[in-house]
């Protein structure tokens, strides 16, 4: 899901108030220029510790959503999609489309921990904090991997018959929901067991 930000800026919507029982309750914030080279994907919100995630082709930017600077880089991300927090474990992890990994790096420092192998091409990437998994889901590879993100290693593969584009986790419900963009579907991923629980169609 490639998402283009025109001259390389983000522009930030900022609340002029409350919504309800309002006209135009938003309006447009300061652009943050971020410059170079490569497409653009998923961004990603850590609201507790004031940052924004963008992915950028090979690498990805991170914002200080206070001052609307940029603060840090994580390198060597080739074909990054998604950005997952585990702010429990101080850990966050990208995916890494063109090389089927996942770097996993220190929330602190963006230090690079260590790269985990992936299914392929893994695109959106969640982390479910209940069971303290990551989940990536590949593309081409037709699967989502679950990530043990204690120990940064990949303890199940879910096969999925089709294309995973995006998912979302529910911890009380024990599920993850995955949009199956070529099947017309959601699959449901059973987090307990790793399998899928059920298919919901959604054609046409």
């Amino acid at each position: 899901m490639r998402k283009v930000l025109t001259a390389g800026a983000i522009l930030c919507l900022t609340m002029a108030g409350g919504v309800q029982g309002q006209e135009g309750p938003y309006h447009a914030g300061p652009i943050i220029q971020i410059g170079g080279e490569g497409g653009w994907d998923y961004l990603t919100v850590d609201a507790a510790a004031h940052r924004l995630y963008v992915s950028h082709a090979t690498h990805v930017v991170v914002i200080d959503t206070q001052s609307n600077k940029v603060v840090g880089d994580i390198p060597d991300t080739p074909g990054v999609h998604g950005v997952a927090i585990a702010a429990d474990l101080g850990k966050g992890f990208v995916s890494n489309g063109r090389e089927n990994k996942s770097s996993m790096f220190d929330l602190k420092t963006l230090k690079l921990i260590s790269k985990i192998d992936t299914g392929e091409n893994p695109d959106a990437i969640l982390y479910e904090p209940a069971r303290k998994e990551v989940y990536t889901m590949n593309g081409r590879g037709k699967s989502a991997s679950v990530i043990d993100a204690s120990a940064g290693k990949v303890v199940a593969t879910v096969p999925l018959e089709g294309k995973p584009e995006s998912a979302q986790a529910d911890s009380k419900a024990g599920q993850v929901y995955v949009n199956m963009e070529d099947l017309n579907s959601v699959k449901v991923i059973d987090a307990a067991t790793h399998k899928v629980a059920a298919t919901w169609p959604a054609a046409p």
